[in-house]
């Protein structure tokens, strides 16, 4: 299993205002705004060369990211994802050492049509960790 670090993804109620201030602040544009319809989140990435910022508001009431807003109204900071060569095969290794992949087992995909999926907080640290798959 090799893992190579993707992007951080952070939470806003307003990705306008996320993306002006991260303009007007820092210096960092946000690139094209995108939907997942399967993830129920609109989303803009920053990029920082070797690695992302993923902006992500909810676009629906029922959207993970709606609830993690009811917890934290001013956003945060999500998870952070990782890239593997295989989402499937690494779930599987992951399982078999006692890892908890979250979700019912119906394949997941980013915005860009890539394979991912999310391994539970409890195991690893209490973080939320995507894996992305890139070919």
């Amino acid at each position: 299993m090799g893992f190579g670090f993707a992007h951080v993804s952070i939470v806003v109620p307003d990705i306008e205002a996320a993306a002006r201030t991260l303009a007007d602040t820092y210096g960092l544009i946000a690139g094209e705004r995108m939907l997942n319809e399967q993830q129920g989140v609109r989303i803009a990435y920053v990029d920082l060369g070797s690695a992302k910022i993923e902006l992500m508001e909810p676009s629906r009431a029922d959207s993970p990211v709606s609830k993690f807003l009811e917890r934290h109204p001013r956003g945060g900071i999500h998870h952070f994802c990782l890239n593997v060569d295989d989402v499937d095969a690494t779930s599987r290794g992951l399982a078999e050492k006692g890892v908890r992949i979250l979700g019912d087992g119906t394949p997941q995909h980013n915005v860009a049509g890539e394979r991912i999926a999310f391994i539970h907080p409890g195991d690893f640290f209490g973080a939320l960790v995507e894996l992305e798959e890139h070919r």
